[in-house]
C-alpha cells in the first residue's frame, strides 16, 4: 500500500514539506509506504482545455513534474494527501495549475481513493485554501480523511510549524485515519459502488 504526498510549496524542505512528512511518519508507522513530491520552482503550465487528454489519456504538457505524478498514479497509489501552504486565502497558485491537470487527466484512477488536504499559513486563510483543495477530491469520488481539526499547522518561518503542537498531533492523527481507511476500503479488492451514466447540465437555454 502507497500513499502519494504533493509538496505545494516552492519550498522543498519549508513548512508543508514538514507537515506532510509528520503524516508520512504516522502512515510509515501503520505498514504504508510514502512518497512526497515537491512541485518546486519552476514554472508549471495550466490546463488549456486543449482536449489532448481525452485521446491519448496524458496531458499535452509532459514535463518532468506531471509525468512524474502520472508515472505514479499509473503505477498504483492507495490514497492522496496534497500540502500547500497559504496565499492570499488560498493555495499556491501553480499547485492549482498542476492539480488542474492531474484531476483532469487521472481521475479515472484517483476515484474512490482516500484523499486529504494540508495547509500551512502564517496567521489566516487556512479554511479557505483548505476547502478549496478539498473541491479536487470531492468531485472525483474520492472519500475525504478527517482528522481531529482541520488539517491546518501554524507557522512562517522554516522549523516553526513543529513548534504548533496541537497542528502536528492533527497531522499524525490524519496520517492514522488514512491508514485506517485504506485498509478498511480495501478499494483494489472490494471495488467500488455502481455509479450512473454521468449527466451534464448547464445554465444555457
Amino acid at each position: 500500500m502507497k500513499v502519494l504526498l504533493i509538496n505545494g510549496s516552492p519550498r522543498e524542505h519549508g513548512n508543508t514539506f514538514q507537515a506532510l512528512s509528520e503524516v508520512a511518519s504516522a502512515l510509515n508507522a501503520e505498514g504504508i509506504e510514502t512518497e512526497i513530491v515537491s512541485i518546486g520552482k519552476d514554472a508549471i503550465h495550466g490546463c488549456i482545455a486543449c482536449g489532448y487528454c481525452g485521446k491519448t489519456g496524458r496531458c499535452t504538457y509532459n514535463d518532468d513534474l506531471y509525468y512524474k505524478i502520472w508515472r505514479t498514479v499509473q503505477d498504483g497509489i492507495d490514497g492522496l494527501v496534497v500540502g500547500s501552504p497559504v496565499y492570499y486565502g488560498g493555495p499556491n497558485g501553480s499547485l492549482c495549475a498542476l492539480l488542474d491537470r492531474v484531476f483532469y487527466t487521472m481521475s479515472q484512477q484517483l476515484q474512490y481513493k482516500p484523499a486529504a488536504s494540508v495547509v500551512v499559513c502564517r496567521r489566516g486563510g487556512a479554511s479557505a485554501a483548505f476547502d478549496r483543495l478539498n473541491k479536487y477530491f470531492t468531485m472525483t469520488n474520492m472519500p475525504v480523511v478527517s482528522s481531529q481539526y482541520w488539517n491546518m499547522v501554524y507557522g512562517q518561518t522554516p522549523g516553526q510549524v513543529k513548534l504548533d503542537e496541537e497542528g502536528m498531533q492533527t497531522m499524525r492523527t490524519l496520517g492514522r485515519n488514512m491508514a485506517w481507511m485504506i485498509k478498511k476500503l480495501n478499494v483494489a479488492q472490494d471495488g467500488h459502488p455502481e455509479k450512473e451514466p454521468i449527466v451534464r447540465t448547464n445554465f444555457i437555454r
